[in-house]
């Protein structure tokens, strides 16, 4: 049977199109195209004679995600039948191959897209004996996120105030992906970035803060044509730990029946719990606690009366610090010896006279507790430290634990004695040690000045302004004898210039001379009879 030209073409096509769909066994039987374009050529030649040109254009997504079908499309226009379109990917694998017996058809090149499919894809069609290769068109296969995480530099998410804090957004599958940061569910945006930085799939932090304590979380998005694909994170606690300051320590003692027991509190101002603190006795650690929602440790201690039990202080440690606090001594000294009141009169700039504040000096104790006393009255009702009562002077302060009293504001009614007492704070029932009355007086007429029983009289101010016009008017006396003394002598220099320029052969006619003058001006000042003495004795020599 002798098979035309035609009717092998259709068997060929019939036959790709039935490997195509997975229907053969078998790849289809191959045709020597060369003598089949040939034939074609010969029977197609007087319509192909005015084309001179193929021209194909491929057009299809230069991006798709992976897993759904992508279609290219080739068409060669005003070209005659039969044309064969191939698909070819990165110039040497062909995809797929589809003919056109009609003319102006488009081939479509369905693909199923993949990792693998990612390329440069291009047309070539062939018809009358030409080639030609169309436009390409480059494919990015994106992959949507999946399983995305925020992990930590350091980890676990725990960092120190200043230094540098980096969180990643990574995903287990994705590519082609921007990302979106959120801070307590709150996206962190180009106007609200600072002190954060972008970089990649990372947020940067120099130098955190406390504030930038919190939840973080991230999204990992990519897109294509419009189509959004996101997959978010779950949130991570970061926390910001503030360095521990140096340890303070103190010592306190309480009563119990007849003994006593001691309580050394340590702690620190700033610093993130929990905090180990250790108390050193003598330079040995005696006692440690954990201070796991606060900044402060209590450790007991034995204490007996006038016993020195050693040198305590208080140690601080943290995964990067270890201070040590400054020393104080477990010695407990009762209260006793003299107690003496010191008063200080504060004065404005204009000398007037607003605040007296009074010191309770006590020369012996380690914890005493003062107590004021006006004109033999408490200071305040300590019987009654709750009551409404009408206090004895409205405006008093207490200051340094008691141990100053300060007279806010001058007046009459100030004015009186004033004691102080003192006992060991840590036995209410001990006995008191008191001070000598110092008297506080406030005059009507001028509030800029106060008296007490160890103020000096106004007779000393008044010899005190005597003594300064006594040293004013000798001062005057001194200044008017160097001025007297230096008059005379310049005149004694000047007349003995004179006397040298022209001297009497006679100094006896001389001496008659001058003393005829001085006996007749007896009306002279004391001057000039020391002026005339000193010539005398110069020219008699």
């Amino acid at each position: 049977m002798k098979l035309t030209a035609q009717y092998v073409i259709c068997l060929q096509h019939m036959c790709n199109t039935l490997a195509s769909l997975g229907k053969l066994k078998k790849p289809c039987p191959k045709v020597h195209e060369r003598v089949m374009e040939k034939r074609q050529a010969l029977h197609f030649l007087p319509v192909l004679g005015g084309s001179s040109s193929l021209r194909p254009v491929l057009t299809g997504p230069d991006l798709a995600f992976s897993g759904p079908r992508v279609v290219f499309r080739c068409v060669a226009s005003n070209v005659s039948p039969p044309v064969i379109y191939e698909l070819i990917k990165d110039g040497r694998v062909r995809i797929g191959r589809n003919r056109d017996f009609q003319g102006g058809q488009v081939a479509l090149f369905p693909i199923k897209v993949t990792a693998a499919s990612e390329g440069s894809y291009h047309c070539r069609a062939t018809a009358g004996g030409t080639r030609e290769i169309s436009n390409g068109i480059k494919l990015r296969v994106v992959t949507p996120p999946s399983y995305t995480r925020v992990t930590s530099e350091p980890f676990p998410p725990v960092a120190y105030e200043g230094s540098r804090m980096a969180l990643s957004c990574d995903v287990e599958m994705g590519s082609h992906l921007s990302y979106s940061w959120f801070f307590n569910r709150k996206e962190i945006t180009s106007s609200t970035s600072l002190p954060f930085h972008f970089v990649g799939n990372k947020l940067l932090v120099e130098r955190v803060t406390p504030e930038y304590a919190g939840n973080y979380s991230c999204n990992a998005w990519t897109s294509v044509n419009e189509i959004k694909r996101i997959s978010s994170s779950t949130e991570v606690q970061v926390t910001i730990k503030v360095y521990v300051s140096k340890p303070e320590i103190s010592f306190s003692v309480h009563k119990e029946g007849t003994g006593y027991h001691g309580n050394v509190t340590c702690w620190s101002t700033r610093g993130s719990p929990p905090v180990n603190f250790y108390l050193l006795l003598d330079g040995k650690e005696v006692d440690s606690a954990t201070a796991a929602q606060t900044l402060a440790a209590w450790f007991l201690v034995v204490v007996v009366p006038e016993l020195d039990m050693g040198e305590a202080r208080c140690r601080v440690k943290t995964e990067n610090q270890d201070l040590t606090s400054e020393p104080v001594n477990l010695e407990v000294v009762p209260v006793g010896g003299n107690v003496k009141v010191e008063v200080e009169y504060l004065y404005t700039a204009d000398s007037k006279l607003t605040t007296a504040r009074l010191s309770c000096h006590v020369s012996r104790g380690t914890f005493p507790y003062i107590s004021w006393l006006f004109n033999d009255s408490v200071l305040p009702s300590e019987s009654h430290p709750d009551s409404h009562i009408q206090p004895i002077l409205p405006h008093i302060a207490f200051a340094d634990r008691r141990r100053s009293l300060v007279l806010t504001k001058l007046s009459p009614e100030e004015s009186g004695y004033y004691r102080c007492r003192a006992r060991d704070n840590y036995d209410d029932a001990g006995p008191w040690v008191e001070s000598a009355a110092e008297l506080v007086q406030v005059t009507v007429n001028s509030m800029s000045q106060a008296e007490s029983s160890t103020e000096t009289p106004p007779s000393e101010s008044f010899c005190m302004n005597i003594t300064e016009a006594v040293t004013i008017t000798f001062c005057c006396f001194v200044l008017l004898i160097l001025v007297v003394g230096s008059a005379c002598v310049y005149k004694m220099f000047e007349n003995k210039q004179a006397h040298t320029n022209s001297v009497p052969a006679n100094s006896d006619a001389l001496q008659s001379e001058l003393t005829h003058q001085s006996g007749g001006n007896t009306a002279d000042t004391t001057a000039t009879d020391c002026d005339v003495q000193n010539q005398i004795t110069e020219v008699t020599v």
